[in-house]
């Protein structure tokens, strides 16, 4: 199968009050910490100076997606004004939230170990497709960032979550479902998607 088309710049939000507690947030709506917004500068940084002619690029062409959800809209606003960029102007598009993790919502793992064993043990045994009780799977998150992928026509920078960037993974540079499920996704860096391959813009 030929390599996506275009470059995908990706950026996950920076850390919340739930990230510092090791809680699952999913689709729960909680802003950053100062931590979080201490990430999305170093990262609206990191872009505006190693990149600069792209950025400019994706801005002309209006190339600027998030998620929704609070930490996204927040991280992406703190770092295209780091970029010297107007914060308000990007889109928005829901199949770019995180994956939702129903009733584990705002458990942490220990808390989710003593009230569904069962549940937690299945999902170690088969970390890409189980869908925890009320949520959503990885394989399902993979199929809406799919959608999205279908409707561009260039280039685009996206801030968005952990589960969207394992999907990406997936999607775009052909990582086994079981170890994109597992690889973790650090804050306050970008990864670009590019003909078959991923790697962190630092």
């Amino acid at each position: 199968m030929a390599p996506f088309p275009y470059r995908i710049l990706f950026a996950r939000h920076g850390e919340t009050a739930y990230n510092a507690e090791n809680r699952l947030q999913g689709q729960r709506d909680i802003p950053l910490n100062a931590r979080g917004r201490d990430q999305a500068a170093a990262v609206g940084r990191t872009l505006g100076q190693r990149i600069r002619p792209e950025i400019d690029a994706l801005e002309a062409a209006d190339a600027f997606f998030a998620s929704p959800l609070k930490r996204a809209t927040e991280t992406m606003e703190v770092a295209r004004g780091k970029m010297g960029l107007d914060p308000g102007r990007y889109r928005l598009d829901p199949r770019l939230m995180e994956l939702s993790f129903g009733d584990w919502e705002g458990l942490t793992w220990a808390e989710i170990a003593a009230l569904d064993p069962k549940g937690l043990a299945a999902r170690r045994s088969d970390k890409w497709n189980y869908v925890p009780p009320g949520g959503e799977s990885y394989a399902m998150l993979a199929e809406r960032v799919r959608a999205w992928l279908a409707t561009l026509a260039g280039d685009a920078l996206v801030v968005a979550h952990g589960g969207t960037a394992r999907a990406l993974m997936t999607i775009l540079a052909g990582l086994p479902d079981g170890v994109s499920a597992g690889t973790p996704i650090v804050q306050g860096r970008a990864l670009l998607f590019d003909k078959g391959r991923f790697l962190a813009v630092d």
